[in-house]
């Protein structure tokens, strides 16, 4: 069973999800701005896929769940779970590694290119992928590098947010980009994030949505190579759990 952690209702898992269910995969969400509660333990739990929110890490006494959650992924972390953290989900695994998040030098709204880092071509999640990427953004707060962590992706423009992507411990990943993205849930969101009447705000969620057809492929494509990669490390673990276990 693969869980999904949503902090809000608008941030799901979107294409992660189509993927794993046409893989096969069971999929539990647990919706945490409901209520629902994260597992007592991790029994049974082949992967974790933490999503975005609006939230700050931080703000653990307005929203109480987070510190639920950053217990879960410092167990998730040390029991070598296969773990994607998207946007605020990849700042909450940096947290749990002991890492500060702080203010991104810039708010990323929109399409931007990542560079990845040399360390990337081989990598278990990343092989296979551009040198540049296109991706989706949305987030003004970035984790500082855990220790011992690995800069996998930073931002391709000298003045966007130069840390994008990491990996800590065996299987523990932060993306700070939506991998997810659909032009559902980037209309979603400036529905909610950006005021009616800002022109300005609107003239941009207008052209982020526009903008996603054309993009659809190539984000598509890279998506997907990430989501092979990241099944891939589900099924070498559940070979190694087998092995060991004879």
């Amino acid at each position: 069973m693969i869980l999904i952690i949503k902090h809000i209702e608008i941030e799901g898992p979107g294409t992660i999800e189509d993927y794993l269910l046409k893989k096969g995969y069971d999929l539990m969400t647990v919706d945490l701005h409901k209520g629902d509660s994260l597992p007592n333990d991790l029994v049974g739990v082949e992967a974790i896929v933490s999503l975005g929110g609006p939230m700050n890490v931080y703000e653990e006494d307005k929203y109480p769940f987070l510190k639920d959650e950053d217990a879960f992924l410092k167990k998730a972390i040390k029991e070598e779970i296969p773990t994607l953290g998207i946007c605020l989900g990849s700042q909450l695994i940096a947290k749990a590694s002991g890492a500060k998040v702080v203010k991104s030098p810039v708010k990323e709204v929109g399409w931007f290119k990542i560079d990845l880092q040399k360390s990337a071509q081989s990598d278990s999640l990343f092989k296979g992928l551009d040198k540049k990427v296109d991706v989706y953004h949305w987030h003004e707060d970035m984790w500082e590098l855990p220790k011992g962590a690995a800069l996998l992706a930073s931002a391709a423009s000298a003045s966007g947010c130069p840390h994008q992507a990491f990996k800590v411990g065996k299987y523990a990943y932060g993306v700070q980009f939506h991998v997810e993205i659909t032009d559902k849930i980037i209309a979603d969101w400036c529905r909610a994030y950006f005021s009616s009447s800002d022109q300005e705000k609107q003239k941009k969620a207008k052209e982020m949505v526009e903008a996603y057809p054309r993009k659809r492929k190539s984000l598509g494509s890279s998506c997907n190579i990430i989501y092979g990669n990241f099944v891939q490390m589900i099924e070498a673990r559940k070979k190694q759990l087998n092995l060991a276990a004879k």
